[in-house]
């Protein structure tokens, strides 16, 4: 008997995880695409043609431009390449063959091998092969005409259809994955991991690798925030931090930096407000420039900047700050895609409290995870 249901669960419907805005949305843009697909099609044609005016494949399309738009299935050159491509090859298997049954078992396969080929795979483009062998006397009748009408006008029509619903409802299509997506380094997966999975995987998934790696980092990011919950920037933050002031000269903020082997002093002005930040990079970059321009020689081995160069000179006046309760979930991102090293934290007067860098980090995520341990031990 378990036998049985779990055999049965296996055809149980996956959910869907869509409003019902977006359902809602996804059927008046079938209705309106099928509705000038037909209109369209009939001031093209005629209303007294003996053209179909509209093809039973073109409701399958229209499931996939108006339910599944990001699909790679429901691209323009999907429905275009794979309706068109399908409707040559039927028609030229029903002329190869007389043997109608024969030719639709032909046209199918080679209509989905000439889509792998193209890159224009498109389910219901099938069926247009298929229309094309057992379409009747009138369909045949049409020889190749049939790739333009009513093929060519139904799938021009409705790619229209879509396109303009599409930008007129605030959606992304054609498709493009968003540009927050992926970050350019990450401390997890790569995209050479993504795309070795996927090949390794050997069949060919309804969506794009590049949705699967904005996905996937979404759900690493969540994954750090539900670890890492009920652990605040005041929680692993250096309390104890150097600063100087934009009126120092910036020989004597280097010689800060080297004496207490730090990477970045923090630039407050009298209230302890933080209004930029100096690193190392930026005494190099400037120590670089400077010789550069007087005698066009190498860096010196020690920086070391003209009397008159003060901080507020070669510091990032705008800085990334954290607050004491934030998350240092939320601080992950920034340390591991956008090159940052180390984060003042200030109060809500914008006064500095501590810093926090990457070590921060890492040793308030090991003593959460020691205190899991602890608490399950327990």
């Amino acid at each position: 008997m378990s036998l049985v249901r779990n055999c049965l669960r296996r055809f149980a419907p996956a959910a869907i995880h869509l409003n019902n805005k977006e359902r809602l949305r996804s059927c008046l843009g079938a209705l309106i695409g099928i509705a000038l697909t037909a209109g369209l099609t009939r001031l093209a044609v005629g209303s007294n043609s003996s053209l179909p005016l509209l093809l039973a494949p073109m409701g399958a399309s229209a499931v996939l431009l108006f339910a599944v738009p990001a699909s790679p299935l429901s691209q323009p050159w999907s429905i275009i390449g794979g309706n068109l491509v399908s409707a040559l090859v039927g028609v030229a298997c029903v002329r190869a063959v007389g043997d109608s049954m024969v030719a639709a078992t032909m046209a199918v396969p080679l209509a989905i091998a000439a889509m792998f080929y193209l890159r224009c795979v498109h389910p219901p483009s099938g069926a247009v092969a298929l229309t094309a062998v057992l379409g009747g006397t009138t369909v045949h009748g049409l020889g190749y005409g049939f790739v333009l009408a009513p093929v060519g006008l139904n799938t021009v029509a409705l790619l229209a259809s879509a396109l303009v619903y599409h930008r007129l409802t605030g959606h992304r299509y054609p498709h493009r994955a968003a540009a927050s997506a992926a970050p350019a380094r990450r401390t997890g997966f790569t995209r050479a991991d993504l795309e070795e999975a996927l090949a390794q995987h050997g069949e060919m998934l309804d969506v794009e690798a590049e949705d699967l790696q904005a996905l996937f980092s979404e759900v690493e990011i969540r994954a750090y925030r539900r670890h890492m919950e009920n652990l605040f920037c005041a929680d692993v933050m250096s309390a104890a931090v150097r600063t100087v002031r934009p009126d120092m000269t910036a020989d004597a903020a280097w010689n800060l930096l080297r004496e207490h082997q730090i990477k970045a002093l923090p630039v407050v002005d009298d209230a302890q407000r933080v209004i930029g930040i100096v690193t190392q990079m930026d005494f190099v970059v400037h120590a670089h420039a400077q010789v550069q321009a007087n005698a066009g020689a190498e860096l010196p081995g020690t920086v070391r900047l003209r009397p008159r160069v003060l901080v507020r000179d070669i510091m990032s006046g705008e800085v990334k700050t954290a607050r004491l309760l934030q998350p240092i979930s939320e601080l992950v991102p920034m340390f591991a895609s956008y090159g940052h090293h180390h984060l003042p934290v200030v109060d809500t007067a914008n006064r500095l409290r501590g810093m926090v860098t990457q070590a921060n980090l890492v040793a308030g995520l090991y003593q959460k995870s020691l205190d899991q341990i602890t608490a399950r031990a327990a």
